[in-house]
């Protein structure tokens, strides 16, 4: 299994396209903040959390990078957001992407919905499960292959199909029904890279 996740990790590493020098700061990250180049990481305004709406961006101490942080507070679902072109109106082709890897830590377990364009409002979406890590700052890849998504039972069933949902990839939409502290350190796609704006 390491050897499986080590594979796809070179891969990524190799296949995930260098940014242009113009768009870019330090590190080849954005000129304003940002994570791997997503800017638009955000609190959904639904549900109790910390921050309730606007960035979750806050510069760690220490280093010269951001991170996301938000807390889901009480028993109700929770929304929080990654524009994955930087911009609501646009969206990403991740047809051709075997997953992503992220770095995370959460205190309890939550989904990531991946939500088309055509269908980007409800809760009823494809969605994939983000383990807790019971605080710990991990990094872990999840596969963009149809095997590993399904619906929340809750939620409902989506309308359209996982094929629609990866060509026209609006956003990563994280949901969570219980208490938790989230932080999100790192996300590479593989075979895309967001524009800076």
């Amino acid at each position: 299994m390491r050897k499986s996740l080590l594979a796809v990790a070179v891969v990524l590493a190799l296949t995930v396209a260098p940014a242009p020098a113009s768009a870019t700061g330090r590190h080849g990250e954005c000129a304003t903040p940002s994570i791997n180049r997503y800017q638009q990481w955000l609190a959904g305004g639904e549900g109790a959390t910390n921050p309730a709406t606007g960035t979750m961006l806050v510069p760690v101490r220490g280093h010269a990078t951001y991170a996301a942080r938000i807390e889901f507070v009480g028993t109700e679902w929770h929304v929080a957001v990654l524009w994955l072109a930087n911009e609501f109106e646009a969206q990403a082709d991740l047809s051709r992407s075997a997953g992503f890897l992220l770095t995370y830590s959460a205190t309890d377990d939550l989904y990531l919905q991946l939500r088309p364009a055509s269908h980007w409002s409800g809760g009823a979406q494809w969605a994939t499960l983000i383990p807790s890590t019971r605080g710990r700052t991990v990094t872990r890849f999840f596969s963009l292959r149809p095997h590993a998504w399904t619906s929340v039972p809750e939620l409902g069933e989506p309308a359209h199909s996982f094929e629609t949902a990866r060509t026209e990839a609006r956003g990563f939409v994280f949901v969570g029904k219980t208490a938790n502290r989230i932080e999100f350190r790192g996300l590479r796609i593989d075979r895309y890279t967001p524009p800076c704006l």
